[in-house]
């Protein structure tokens, strides 16, 4: 699926603005520590509408990249993680059900591999890129939604 493809299916009904946001220092040290992730991505782009906020992110799985977009709803929780291209072989691709239990997940402790997220036999790095990569928009949701007065 393409950037535009998810976006139609993400917000059937309404056009996203596409916002560019560029995190200063102190918001990135903020965003790592909520998030537990390790990145260096200074610039944010998410698209916005009255019904969420969509995430691209594109990160490695094990040696090739995996793009996944995360929806977040306008309370900050996870409404859904599609994945929209994974290089890896597709035995590592992980299926629509395992993706489900991201539905709903907000920021804490529960959003985590050892905790409520359930592992993928034969699959953990993928699991692993997965989870990761939702705490990250997360935390990078967080931080946005204070930098701008919780719009």
């Amino acid at each position: 699926m393409t950037q535009q493809q998810a976006l139609a299916s993400a917000f059937p009904n309404a056009k996203p603005t596409r916002q560019v946001h560029y995190l200063t220092p102190e918001q990135l040290t903020a965003a790592k520590k909520e998030s537990g992730i390790k990145f260096t991505d200074r610039m944010i782009v998410r698209y916005a509408s009255a019904t969420g906020f969509a995430y691209f992110d594109t990160h490695r799985v094990r040696t090739l990249p995996e793009t996944v977009m995360v929806l977040v709803t306008p309370d900050g929780r996870i409404d859904r993680v599609e994945i929209l291209s994974f290089d890896e072989p597709p035995e590592y691709l992980p299926k629509e059900r395992w993706l489900e239990q991201f539905d709903g997940r907000k920021l804490d402790d529960d959003l985590s591999m050892k905790r409520k997220i359930r592992p993928l036999s034969g699959a953990t790095l993928s699991a692993r890129a997965i989870t990761n990569a939702s705490r990250k928009v997360l935390a990078l949701h967080r931080v946005l939604q204070r930098a701008n007065g919780g719009k």
